[in-house]
Order: structure tokens, then C-alpha cells, then sequence
């Protein structure tokens, strides 16, 4: 059995953590950017994040059918060139001066095009690089791209932006996604039978069917759901709880939710001796129990009001669920079968990124009629309630990767 991955998904890696970076780099780039030259304010920036994060929400599913259709190797490249064209143009616009908040707006969206491909067809691909025994360690190498990515990359964005000016972050997001273009060029992805020809809606109810009647896929399902709708209640109410409750300067609230960072690329880092050591339903089960963890960590900063408690709890949520993120990313490739994949993918995808806005407001209207620290215990409770759902699921008799489903 080797334990070597193949030529070509050591190019997939690769060029991952350039698109990654890229991603992260113009993400954090692009607000700064609307702040320092169009004195954009707070509603102006919520809307271009929403612009970045819109295609996910609408696209997800089409790009899930197109990447089961089409050789998936084919639908990244096209995917990533897309997201290099539009932080090239970024580039234009923003080293001629010429920089308007719709311009910012149209490419973010038209970058995250980009994103929406890539990020469904990565998984998708990976069965057909690497062998069934190695496919969590595959998605773990994946998944410390992104983490280091996520990490780094709006650290330096605000270095590059403050020092040398708006143009050399898009300078070097446009390389870092062009380099990624250029290995993914390299990529050989084994043949497919070719589909048979169905109408879309047929092979977009198949998959959703395919997931909701699956006694492991549905679980994960249903926590996802529960985890982002906790997730975006705690994001609507950290910054002005940080600053108005514990008292932290706008640099502290910086490094606290730096800590989410640090702790995705430990997590990442931990997920191969962790899926060794456990049972690999109790290695799924392991995230959302951190998170509830974590959760603790920050409202017993309503009792003891620190910045370390809240940094703790950003570590413990970065760790726990990039370890879920591999192992749930695994089970789901062990299982469905190869034609399904991307639209498998793709439910997954559209579901948590519809939780996302749903979070945030819920987060919005309770911070605004009782306050942020309503917002912590409702957070707690959903992520006691995502934590109630896993553990009580059938992940606890798994002990290994089961077969492959039929359908």
C-alpha cells in the first residue's frame, strides 16, 4: 500500500494554496481598499462582503451539477482563471486610480465565481488522485493550505496595503492565482464515462435525496445548519461586545480573532493522528464538541471579562471544526458515489452559506433588543443543540470509513 501521493495531486496541492492565498488576499484587500480611497463606511463594506459571498448561496448547486457533468480538473481551471481575470482587473483599476465601490462590488462577485468552482470541485476531484486510505490525509493537506491561508493572508494584505499601497496586495493575489492556473494546467485527471444526458433538475434532486436519506450524510447536514446559524450569531455580536464589555482595543479584538487562524492550521496539523487514534465517527464528533468548548470559553467572559478567554475560545473554534471540515469532507468522498460528487458537494455548500445570513440577522435582532451578551447564551444553546444532534446520530457505532453507497 503507498503511502506517496501521485504527481498530479501534489499539483492540486500546490495550486490550492495559491488560489487560497489569493482568495484571502483580495478579501482582505478589497475592504481596505473601499475604507482608505472611497472612506466607505459600515453599511458600504457589509455590502461588498455580501457581493463575495452571494455566489455561494446562488451558484453552489449549478456549479455542483457542471463539476458531476464535466472532467473536474477542467471546471477548476476555468473556475481560477475566472478569479485571476477579475483580481487582474482589480489591479488595473486600482494602480490607474480610477477605483468606484461598483467596480469593487462586480469583481468581488465575479471572483467568488471563481471561488464557487473551485471549492466544489476540489473535493470532487480528489477520489480520482488519490487512493481511498489516503483521502484524509489528502483533504488534510488541503484544508492547512487554507488554513495558513486564511491565517496569513488579511495579515498581509493590511501589511502590503499600509506599506506599499493598495496595488502590490492585487499584485501579488493576481500571481498567486495565476500560478495556480498554471498548475492545475498540469493536472492529469484519470478519464470518466461520460454522464448520460438528464434534465438538471432530475440530477439536482438526486443528489439532494441522495444526502437527506443518508443515515450519516443527513446528520452532518443538520449540524452544519445549526453550527453556521450559532456561528453568525457570535460574529454579529463579538466586535461591539469586545470593545463596549471587555474593554479590548481595536488592535486586542484584532489578535483575538487571529487566534481563529492559528487554531485552523493546529487543527489541521492534528486531524491525521487524531483520525489514527479514534474511532472516525468519534473523530467527526470531535468538532462540534469543541465548539461548544469553545462557546463556553466566551460567555464565561461575561463573568470574567478577558481578552484571553475570548482569544481561547477563537483558537478552540478554529481547531475543533477544521478537524471536522477533514473528516466530514472524507466520509462524504468514501460514500457517495464518483457522478454524484460535485452536486453531493454542492447541497453541502448551499445549505451552510444559506445558514450564514440567517445567523446574522437572528444575531442582529437579538444584539439590538437585549444585547450582546443575549447573543452568547442564543450561540450557546446553538451550538449545544449542533453538538446534541451529532452525537446522538448513527456516527457513534462508526468505527471506520463505511462502503461506498449506491444511491
Amino acid at each position: 500500500m503507498t503511502s506517496r501521493f501521485s504527481p498530479a495531486f501534489r499539483l492540486l496541492a500546490a495550486a490550492n494554496l495559491g488560489a487560497q492565498s489569493a482568495e484571502q488576499l483580495s478579501l482582505a484587500a478589497a475592504p481596505l481598499v473601499a475604507v482608505l480611497a472611497l472612506d466607505a463606511g459600515a453599511g458600504e463594506v457589509g455590502l461588498l462582503g455580501a457581493m463575495q459571498t452571494l455566489p455561494f448561496l446562488l451558484l453552489s448547486i449549478p456549479m455542483g451539477l457542471l463539476t458531476d457533468r464535466m472532467p473536474r480538473r477542467r471546471v477548476m481551471l476555468a473556475s481560477e482563471a475566472l478569479r485571476a481575470l477579475s483580481l487582474l482587473l482589480l489591479l488595473l483599476i486600482v494602480a490607474s486610480g480610477r477605483i468606484s465601490f461598483a467596480a469593487l462590488a462586480v469583481l468581488g462577485f465575479i471572483g467568488a465565481l471563481g471561488t464557487v468552482g473551485f471549492t466544489v470541485a476540489a473535493p470532487a476531484l480528489v477520489p480520482a488522485l488519490v487512493p481511498r486510505e489516503l483521502h484524509a490525509r489528502a483533504n488534510g493537506r488541503l484544508e492547512l493550505a487554507r488554513s495558513a491561508a486564511y491565517a496569513g493572508g488579511p495579515a498581509l494584505a493590511g501589511a502590503l496595503v499600509a506599506w506599499t499601497g493598495a496595488a502590490s496586495a492585487f499584485v501579488l493575489a493576481t500571481l498567486l492565482s495565476a500560478s495556480a492556473v498554471a498548475l492545475l494546467w498540469r493536472v492529469a485527471e484519470p478519464p470518466r464515462a461520460p454522464a448520460p444526458a438528464r434534465h438538471a433538475l432530475i440530477e439536482i434532486r438526486e443528489g439532494a435525496r441522495f444526502v437527506w436519506h443518508d443515515a450519516l450524510l443527513r446528520p452532518i447536514l443538520l449540524t452544519g445548519i445549526a453550527w453556521n446559524i450559532a456561528w453568525f450569531v457570535l460574529q454579529a455580536a463579538y466586535v461591539p461586545y469586545a470593545v463596549r464589555v471587555l474593554g479590548l482595543s481595536a488592535q486586542a479584538v484584532g489578535v483575538t480573532l487571529g487566534c481563529y487562524g492559528a487554531g485552523m492550521v493546529v487543527g489541521a496539523l492534528a486531524a491525521p493522528p487524531v483520525v489514527r487514534s479514534l474511532a472516525f465517527g468519534r473523530a467527526i464528533q470531535l468538532g462540534p464538541a469543541v465548539s461548544v468548548l469553545a462557546m463556553s470559553a466566551m460567555v464565561a467572559t461575561l463573568l470574567v471579562p478577558s481578552g484571553v478567554l475570548a482569544g481561547l475560545s477563537f483558537f478552540l473554534f478554529g481547531a475543533g471544526p477544521i478537524i471536522w471540515t477533514i473528516t466530514t469532507t472524507t466520509l462524504r468522498q468514501a460514500i457517495t458515489p464518483g457522478a454524484m460528487l460535485g452536486r453531493v458537494g454542492s447541497v453541502f455548500l448551499t445549505v451552510n452559506a444559506g445558514a450564514r445570513p440567517v445567523g446574522a440577522a437572528i444575531g442582529a435582532v437579538v444584539g439590538g433588543l437585549w444585547g450582546e451578551p443575549a447573543c452568547l447564551w442564543l450561540a450557546l444553546a446553538g451550538f449545544v443543540l449542533q453538538a446534541a444532534i451529532i452525537l446522538a446520530s448513527s456516527m457513534n457505532g462508526l468505527q471506520r470509513l463505511p462502503a461506498l453507497r449506491t444511491g
